[in-house]
């Protein structure tokens, strides 16, 4: 058995409790998207998302939750501000008008704030579905139980998308090669089929940070970042209860079980280990990025 990641409940079918879980998870994302994980999560094993749902949120209302992202970002960009001079855009230099830019801006602050979490979600499944321990190492500072503080972040928008299919005949080029260096066999991950509503601009990072991608400083960011949500899984001071022998104490089957290792192993050690830290990359670049110090 393995779960169907083309079928997903978007925000706009969900109605109860799976709305309302929705709009929790957006709020405590500080982002107004419900990314296609959790979508798929919601179609497939609604009820396993209900739960898991409610062990997972308490992680990310800590002001240690806030250190660790600020920190996921700097250390992707820290690493490649040594290696590479990063460009910084505006609307004339990417073929955009103003409004496109800020629109381009405000999804890509959205997606700036998703990676991180994303990341952390991420690592966290794919340690408690293997059996693995989590909080092996619980944090004994004030901030690890202290709450999410406020941070001064960039006007996010919500995520809009062409279709894979509606992607202009201009970008066939790009596609291929971000298909290819990602590792993508099909389909196009969210940040590029939000840039591919401007191909120009799609177009001119590529074009610019290609080799930034492929460089040694951006797979050592990569590894850091993933580092980084490795040991803040390590650290939490409360512990989900999301092991295999907790899942079927909740009745889910052998095969649901199996099921969801596999999702959650697709998703840790596939192309989104580079997608990821790319997302950071394109925020910076745009002026999109989110705090990068200033949690103490």
């Amino acid at each position: 058995m393995s779960i169907d990641v083309s079928k997903q409940v978007y925000e706009s079918e969900a109605t109860g409790w799976q709305r309302g879980l929705y709009d929790d998870l957006k709020t405590t994302f500080h982002a107004p998207v419900v990314n296609w994980f959790f979508r798929t999560l919601m179609a497939n094993q609604p009820a396993f998302f209900r739960y898991a749902w409610g062990q997972l949120k308490p992680a990310f209302e800590t002001r240690a939750f806030a250190q660790y992202e600020v920190t996921y970002r700097d250390t992707v960009l820290s690493i490649l501000e040594d290696d590479h001079a990063l460009p910084q855009y505006t609307p004339s230099a990417v073929g955009v008008s103003p409004a496109e830019f800020r629109e381009a801006h405000g999804q890509l602050a959205t997606l700036d704030t998703m990676a991180p979490r994303l990341a952390f979600v991420f690592e966290l499944l794919d340690t408690a579905l293997s059996g693995e321990q989590i909080g092996s190492s619980p944090s004994e500072e004030w901030a690890a139980t202290a709450p999410f503080p406020t941070l001064d972040r960039q006007q996010s928008r919500s995520v809009t998308m062409i279709p894979f299919e509606d992607v202009p005949d201009s970008l066939a080029d790009t596609v291929t090669a971000i298909r290819e260096y990602h590792g993508f066999d099909s389909g196009l991950p969210t940040i590029y089929r939000s840039l591919a509503q401007w191909p120009s601009l799609l177009d001119t990072m590529w074009d610019d940070l290609e080799s930034v991608l492929e460089s040694t400083a951006f797979e050592a960011a990569c590894v850091s970042s993933w580092s980084h949500a490795e040991a803040h899984v390590s650290s939490l001071p409360y512990t989900p209860r999301l092991a295999p022998a907790d899942l079927r104490e909740i009745d889910l089957t052998d095969d649901d079980v199996a099921a969801l290792q596999g999702l959650a192993d697709q998703f840790r050690h596939g192309p989104v280990e580079t997608v990821l830290p790319a997302v950071t990359l394109y925020a910076n670049v745009l002026g999109a990025s989110g705090p990068r110090n200033g949690i103490q």
